[in-house]
């Protein structure tokens, strides 16, 4: 039945229904979601015969960027900005030394060449961004930490994947040159993060300034710029992921005209995307297979856990102002998903020897990290004293939807403890002409606002006003200096 069109709309449907009930059984149980989408595919393999890795590589890129541009505009910079130092130390200096230890593990444990071995471990190095911005973005872990551990993980694939193809070519021609390594790996980098830059400074303009015929049409945009950007920094030899993910911090930390309505579609595409890869992938895998291969699956992630990761998170942040109970955390953060199972996918399309049994081993660590690091980061944080509280999500959003084109907009300002309009009541505030206070959060809570409401330090504003007076309006309510009030 699932062979023809109607079937194969009815399976999907089953599937997308299936995927979002999973997260909220995942949400309750602690349990990964990623872990639940790729056994739902596992499940699912016994009835669809699915071995094309090409098709489950392009999709799981495809997806990843969507996931990393997604990761970055939940980013503040502000937060960035203390812990880039650390987390690009763990990106590189620690991929490297996990792999490396890692891939010695690997070479006793799957009896394959040290080649392949290595292979492995450049496979595994790395920290994956989608299962980390799911596990550690719904806790409220010290900023630092979790901030840390993210941009570490959206910024560590250029390592991963150079390590990676690295080992590939080596195995098809042991020739090569360690400095060509060394520049290809900087260029790649360097260049990423500046296409990222670059393109999401281009994404913010063209969002702001070319008036499109539908508000809905502004969120595919944004997506259009992140793949844009992926696929022009990776033609270009530069790290593809990296891009994305600096140009999702540069679009998230800038004024958007419907910021609302982008992050919610992008946060809704990335559920999608990420359901329909972690399934894709549980099609790819034969759970015969994985039980074949559990003694050394779990023998390679226990070491993993214990030994690789820990080792190359102390040396690479050896200094950098992480007290013990800190670096206990970022060593048992250290979650793996999509990334090393897309990166899996390459030995398979190049025909490296072992490379199937290499696949399996992945997956299986892949899911034994989910299911114990991935369950236990929370209440591990807790007892390391590291929670910030409960997290708080405003669940209130405000914004202008016409079906028309319109020159007004309504936008959110947040008044900071020194903002210069503190005390003063919204009938003595000099407003712009055509310029409306039309709502204000309190505690959480919505507050009508009338002539004799008195603006407080922590209160969300929503400002209706003409597009043109954006930028006056902002800077009235952010001003440090006295403003202006009427007698």
């Amino acid at each position: 039945m699932f062979y023809t069109v109607d079937g194969t709309i009815l399976l999907i449907a089953i599937i997308l229904i299936v995927g979002v009930l999973t997260n909220k059984f995942s949400a309750r149980f602690g349990v990964p979601s990623l872990v639940l989408y790729m056994m739902v595919g596992m499940l699912l393999s016994r009835f669809i015969y699915f071995d094309n890795a090409q098709l489950t590589q392009w999709f799981g890129i495809l997806a990843l960027v969507i996931i990393l541009f997604q990761g970055g505009l939940q980013t503040k910079w502000s937060h960035v900005k203390p812990v880039a130092k650390p987390a690009m130390t763990l990106a590189t200096l620690g991929v490297i030394l996990t792999a490396l230890i890692t891939g010695i593990l690997a070479k006793y444990i799957l009896g394959v060449t040290w080649a392949e071995g290595f292979l492995f471990g450049a496979i595994v190095g790395s920290t994956d961004a989608a299962a980390v911005f799911t596990v550690v973005g719904r806790q409220n872990i010290k900023t630092d930490i979790a901030t840390t551990l993210e941009a570490e993980s959206g910024s560590n694939d250029p390592m991963a994947i150079l390590l990676t193809v690295t080992m590939i070519q080596f195995i098809q021609n042991p020739e090569f040159s360690i400095w060509a390594i060394v520049f290809f790996f900087t260029w790649q980098m360097l260049f990423g993060a500046f296409m990222g830059v670059i393109m999401g400074k281009l994404c913010v303009w063209a969002i702001n300034r070319v008036d499109l015929d539908s508000s809905g049409l502004y969120p595919i945009l944004s997506v259009g710029f992140a793949i844009l950007a992926y696929s022009t920094t990776s033609l270009l030899n530069g790290s593809g992921m990296m891009a994305a993910y600096i140009m999702g911090i540069v679009v998230g930390n800038s004024d958007l005209t419907y910021k609302h309505s982008i992050f919610g579609f992008n946060e809704g595409f990335a559920w999608l995307m990420q359901i329909l890869m972690f399934i894709l992938m549980g099609l790819l895998v034969f759970p015969k297979e994985l039980i074949a291969i559990a003694p050394q699956g779990l023998a390679l992630s226990f070491l993993l856990m214990f030994v690789s990761r820990p080792i190359g998170v102390l040396i690479s942040t050896f200094r950098m102002g992480f007290n013990k109970n800190e670096l206990i955390l970022i060593c048992w953060s250290g979650l793996k998903g999509a990334v090393p199972i897309v990166l899996a996918t390459y030995p398979l399309v190049a025909g490296i020897e072992n490379s199937q049994t290499i696949f399996n081993v992945v997956f299986f660590v892949v899911i034994t990290s989910c299911l114990i690091q991935g369950t236990s980061i929370s209440p591990l944080a807790r007892k390391l004293d590291l929670m910030e509280g409960e997290k708080i999500i405003s669940p209130h959003s405000l914004e202008l939807i016409s079906m028309s084109k319109t020159n007004s907009e309504i936008i959110e300002v947040y008044l900071p403890h020194d903002s210069a309009v503190i005390g003063t009541s919204l009938a003595d505030l000099q407003l712009p002409e055509k310029t409306l206070i039309s709502a204000l959060i309190r505690d959480n809570k919505v507050v009508t606002p009338t002539g004799i409401t008195t603006l407080l330090a922590g209160d969300i504003i929503y400002v209706l006003l003409p597009k043109s007076e954006r930028e006056q309006v902002k800077k009235m309510f952010l001003s440090k200096s006295k403003v202006n009030t009427s007698n």
